[in-house]
C-alpha cells in the first residue's frame, strides 16, 4: 500500500553539495497507486519528482532540479515480473523500477545461471531502470540498449506500454519484440520528464563459454590519441565487443586503495596511516602507467584464443597487455600472499586482491567496490554502500560525449587538465568506448563537502569545465540536476520542442519540472 511522510526538506542532500528542498515523500508499491497519485497531484499542481533508489551519485541523488516537489521513491516497486518465465531461451527480465542490479544478479545465479546481464561500476544496490533511463553505460554497452517495451504513466494520469507490450502482457510479442509497430515512444522517457516509468523490458544475455579481461598499459602517454584509434577499431571490428574503459593514473590507482588498504590491515597487521603509505608506494610498482585500459573478450576457447592473439600482435608496441582470469588471479594470489613478507610480493597480493572485483565487473559481476574507495577515502568505512549521501565525500560528474577520434579526446582532456589544475582540483577519467562510433568519458573531481568553500570551488571548477566542453563544439551525454538550466538554456529552440511534447503528455508540468527541460 502507498505511504507518504513529511519530511524537513533536507532529503535531497548529496555528495554534489547542492540539493534542492523535498516536501514529502510518496511510496507507491504499484501502477495503480502511482497514477492515482499522478492523477490527484494534476487536481493540486503539486510537482512530482520519482526516483527509483536515489543512489544517482555525483548527477543530485535524490534531489529534484527545482525546489518544492514531491518525491515518489519507486524503491518498493522491486519485483521481477516474469521471474518464473526467465530462462536462455527468453533472456528477457520484466522489472520495476526498485529492482538493482545485484537483486538481479543473485536472482540469476540462483535461477537461471546461464544468463548474465550489462552492469555498471556502480554499486550493488543502485537501479537497473533508473540508470538506464539516465543513459548510464555499462560494462557490454549502453544501458539504455538494454530497456524496451516501457510502462509509463504519464503526467497526464494516461497509462502507456511502449512497443509490443501495448498488446497485452500475455501477446508473446509483448516482452520480445522491441521495436513495435509506428513511431517509437521509448526514447522520449530517456532522460525526459514526461512521465514516470513504473516497468520495462530488460534485456539478459547468455554467458559464454570462455570469458576473459583484458587490460593494457599503454607504455607512453604521448601516444594516448593512438591508443584510443586503435582500441575503438578493435571495437568496430569486434575483437573487443565489450565496452572498453580506458582509465587515466588517478582513476586507476583510486579504485585500488581500499582493496590495497584493507589486504594490509587484515593480513600484514599495518595500521591505518602505514597501510595507506605502503599502498601508494605499492601502487608505483604495481600501477605506474598514465593509461590503463579493461575490456572483456568472450566466445568459445577457440574464438577467444584468436582474438588475444590479434589485440596481442597489434598492441605489444603500444601497451602491455596482459589477460586476466579467476583463475590466474587465483594462483598468482597464492602465490604472492604466501611470500608478503616480501615487500613486492606484498604489493602484488594487495594488488591482486584490490582488482579481484573490478575483473569481475568487467565478466558482468556487481560490486560495491568503486563506493567502498569513497568512503574509505573520506574515513567513512563504517557506512554502507548506499548511504555515501551521508559521508563529507563530495564528488561532481562532467561527463561529456566524444567522437572516436582520439586526438579529439587527447586535446579535450589536455584542456580539461588545465582548467582542474587552475582550480586546485585533480580529474579523476574514464573514457569508455561504448559503440562502434563513439565515446563518452566519466569524469569527476573529489572534494570535502563539509567545508563549504570547497563545495563552491568545485561547483566553479565544474562550470569552468562545462564552458569548455561547449568551446570545444561538443556537449555533456549526463546532466547533474544542479546544471540543468544551464543545459537549456545554451539551445532554447531544441529545448522548446521537448517542452511542447510535455504538454501533451504532461500538460500541468508535475513531473520532474525543469529536469531535462524547459524550467517554467
Amino acid at each position: 500500500m502507498s505511504s507518504h511522510t513529511s519530511v524537513n526538506g533536507l532529503v535531497g542532500e548529496n555528495i554534489t553539495g547542492y540539493h534542492n528542498s523535498v516536501l514529502t515523500i510518496h511510496k507507491p508499491t504499484s501502477t495503480q497507486e502511482v497514477q492515482k497519485l499522478v492523477l490527484e497531484s494534476r487536481q493540486t499542481k503539486s510537482p512530482l519528482y520519482p526516483i527509483s533508489c536515489g543512489l544517482n551519485w555525483g548527477y543530485g541523488s535524490a534531489s529534484p532540479a527545482v525546489a518544492g516537489c514531491s518525491l515518489v521513491d519507486l524503491g518498493g516497486m522491486n519485483r521481477i515480473l516474469n521471474a518464473d518465465k526467465i530462462s536462455v531461451s527468453n533472456p528477457v527480465a520484466v522489472i520495476e523500477p526498485g529492482v538493482t542490479q545485484g537483486q538481479l544478479y543473485d536472482f540469476l545465479q540462483s535461477n537461471c545461471p546461464e544468463l548474465t546481464f550489462n552492469v555498471t561500476g556502480s554499486a550493488r544496490n543502485t537501479s537497473l531502470i533508473g540508470n538506464a533511463l539516465d543513459r548510464g553505460v555499462g560494462y557490454f554497452g549502453p544501458r539504455k540498449d538494454d530497456l524496451f517495451g516501457l510502462e509509463v504513466v504519464c503526467g497526464s494520469g494516461q497509462i502507456i506500454k511502449t512497443g509490443f507490450r501495448r498488446l497485452g502482457e500475455d501477446s508473446p510479442l509483448a516482452h520480445s519484440h522491441p521495436f513495435g509497430l509506428g513511431p517509437m515512444l521509448d526514447g522520449l522517457f530517456f532522460q525526459g520528464n514526461f512521465g514516470i516509468v513504473t516497468s520495462a523490458c530488460f534485456r539478459l544475455m547468455p554467458r559464454r563459454p570462455k570469458e576473459v579481461a583484458v587490460s593494457l598499459a599503454l607504455r607512453d602517454s604521448s601516444n594516448l590519441g593512438l591508443f584510443i584509434d586503435e582500441l575503438a577499431r578493435l571495437k568496430r571490428e569486434g575483437l573487443m565487443a565489450s565496452v572498453t574503459h580506458i582509465a587515466n593514473k588517478a582513476r586507476s590507482q583510486a579504485s585500488m586503495m581500499f582493496g590495497m588498504t584493507t589486504y594490509l590491515k587484515d593480513f600484514c597487521n599495518f595500521s591505518d596511516t602505514n597501510a595507506l603509505i605502503e599502498a601508494e608506494k605499492a601502487l608505483q610498482v604495481v600501477a605506474p602507467n598514465e593509461w590503463t585500459s579493461l575490456g572483456a573478450i568472450t566466445g568459445n576457447t577457440g574464438q577467444v584464443a584468436a582474438a588475444i592473439k590479434e589485440i596481442k600482435q597489434r598492441m605489444k608496441k603500444l601497451a602491455r597487455v596482459s589477460v586476466i582470469t579467476d583463475g590466474l588471479l587465483d594462483v598468482g594470489y597464492a602465490v604472492m600472499h604466501n611470500l608478503r613478507f616480501f615487500s613486492f610480493a606484498r604489493a602484488n597480493a594487495a594488488a591482486i586482491s584490490a582488482i579481484k572485483p573490478l575483473h569481475a565487473l568487467a565478466l558482468g559481476v556487481p560490486t560495491d567496490v568503486a563506493i567502498n574507495n569513497l568512503l574509505w577515502k573520506y574515513a567513512r568505512c563504517d557506512l554502507k554502500a548506499t548511504q555515501l549521501d551521508q559521508s563529507s565525500c563530495g564528488l561532481i560528474f562532467i561527463s561529456p560525449a566524444l567522437p572516436s577520434t582520439g586526438d579529439v579526446v587527447v586535446s579535450l582532456i589536455d584542456g580539461m587538465n588545465k582548467i582542474a589544475e587552475a582550480f586546485n582540483h585533480k580529474l579523476y577519467i574514464t573514457v569508455n568506448i561504448e559503440t562502434v562510433n563513439s565515446l563518452v568519458a566519466v569524469i569527476n573531481i573529489l572534494f570535502d563537502r563539509s567545508k563549504r568553500d570547497e563545495v563552491d570551488n568545485a561547483h566553479r571548477c565544474a562550470d569552468a569545465l562545462l564552458n569548455y566542453i561547449h568551446t570545444t563544439g561538443l556537449e555533456i551525454y549526463r546532466a547533474r540536476s544542479d546544471m540543468m538550466e544551464n543545459i537549456v538554456s545554451r539551445d532554447y529552440s531544441y529545448w522548446n520542442t521537448i517542452r511542447s511534447l510535455k504538454k501533451t503528455f504532461d500538460p500541468d508540468n508535475i513531473i520532474s519540472p525543469g529536469r531535462y527541460n524547459i524550467k517554467l
